[in-house]
């Protein structure tokens, strides 16, 4: 067999040590083996959950048919008539946790939909 030369040696060491040994292979399958358990796992336990979440989501994130908005007109009037004759005062408690909880989704999808159009929180005082 003839010298393999300067260069041929280099190529025959760098093929050597990029040849994968049995063992190597054995650890690549049971690694694959263990990865495609878990995603398979994952999978089966997020689809229950994925179906619920679109359910609501088809429900609830729906913007409203014009059919609604005068519905909503009728209710923000309500709500200004109640403040500026004090008649929110006799809500009950219940009631008023309601509205509260209400109005601070509101302000946070206000807060999402900012960070969002500036695409990053920094630069916010929250």
């Amino acid at each position: 067999m003839a010298p393999l030369g300067e260069h041929g040696r280099r190529q025959a060491e760098v093929h050597e040590s990029t040849e994968m040994r049995p063992h190597q292979l054995v650890c690549f399958s049971v690694e694959y083996v263990k990865v495609c358990r878990i995603f398979k796992a994952a999978v089966t336990y997020s689809k229950p959950r994925l179906a619920t979440f679109w359910h609501y989501a088809k429900v609830e994130l729906v913007p409203p048919t014009p059919a609604e908005i005068p519905t909503a007109i009728q209710s923000l009037k309500k709500i200004i008539n109640s403040a500026q004759t004090g008649s929110f005062k006799q809500l009950t408690v219940k009631e008023a946790l309601l509205n509260g909880l209400v109005a601070t989704e509101v302000w946070m999808w206000f807060y999402v939909g900012e960070i969002i159009g500036k695409r990053g929180i920094i630069g916010y005082n929250v």
